[in-house]
C-alpha cells in the first residue's frame, strides 16, 4: 500500500497543478474572448473563417487596453476623459461608484501606489489568533484623528479564496512587517498554509539578535 500510495502521490502532484492553471487560464480567456461581442456579427472572425480560434479575444482585449491608454495619454483624449468624468460625476449613484472604483485602479496600479505592497501579520480575529493581511493604506483620514492613534488599512483576505475578505482598522504597531512578498503571501493563503515561502536572510538576521530563553 505504501508502494500504491507514493505513486500516486508522485502522479497527483504533477496532475493537480497543471489542472488548476488550465481551468484559471481557460476561464480568464472565455472571459475575455467576451470582447469579440463588440465586433459587429458579419464581420466576427469565427464567421469570416468558419471556426473559433481561442483566444482571439484575449488579443483584441489587450488591444483596446493599449489604444484606449494612448489616447488618453494625449491632450484631446484627456480632455474627452474629463468630460465623460464630469458628466459622472452629476448621476447620483453613479458617480459614487465611478469615483470609488477610479480611485481604487489608481492607487493599485500606480507605480506610486502603497496598496498591496506590504504583507503584515495581525492578531484577528482575536488576541491570540495571527493571521496574514496586506496593507491598503495609511491615510485614513478622520479614523486617525478620532481614535488619537497612527492607524493602518489593512485587507484581511480569506482562504482559499482571497477575492473574499475584510477590511479593518488597526494600530501601526499592532502589526508586525512580514519580509515575504506579496505573491508568497497569496501562496500561503490560497494552500491554507500548506506552502509556506521560505525565510529570508533579514528574517534570519533578526531572530539570531533575540535573546534565547
Amino acid at each position: 500500500m505504501s508502494f500504491l500510495r507514493r505513486y500516486l502521490v508522485a502522479g497527483l502532484l504533477v496532475w493537480v497543478p497543471i489542472g488548476v492553471t488550465v481551468l484559471v487560464v481557460r476561464m480568464l480567456v472565455r472571459w475575455m474572448d467576451n470582447s469579440l461581442l463588440l465586433i459587429p456579427e458579419a464581420y466576427r472572425p469565427d464567421n469570416l473563417i468558419g471556426f473559433h480560434i481561442p483566444g482571439l479575444g484575449v488579443v483584441l482585449s489587450l488591444l483596446i487596453v493599449f489604444f484606449t491608454g494612448v489616447f488618453a495619454a494625449n491632450l484631446f483624449g484627456r480632455s474627452l476623459v474629463s468630460l465623460w468624468e464630469h458628466i459622472l460625476a452629476r448621476i447620483p449613484l453613479v458617480r459614487s461608484i465611478y469615483s470609488g472604483a477610479k480611485q481604487l485602479a489608481e492607487t493599485v496600479f500606480s507605480e506610486k501606489g502603497k496598496s498591496f505592497r506590504k504583507v503584515l501579520l495581525i492578531e484577528f480575529p482575536r488576541r491570540g489568533l495571527w493571521t496574514i493581511a496586506f496593507q491598503t493604506g495609511a491615510d485614513v483620514g478622520e479614523a486617525q484623528a478620532k481614535t488619537g492613534r497612527d492607524v493602518i488599512n489593512v485587507y484581511v483576505p480569506t482562504t482559499p479564496n482571497p477575492t473574499g475578505g475584510y477590511f479593518v482598522m488597526i494600530p501601526r504597531d499592532e502589526a508586525i512587517e512580514l519580509d515575504m512578498k506579496v505573491d508568497d503571501g497569496l501562496k500561503m493563503l490560497m494552500s491554507m498554509g500548506a506552502v509556506v515561502p521560505g525565510v529570508t536572510a533579514n528574517t534570519k538576521a533578526l531572530a539570531a539578535k533575540e535573546p534565547k530563553p
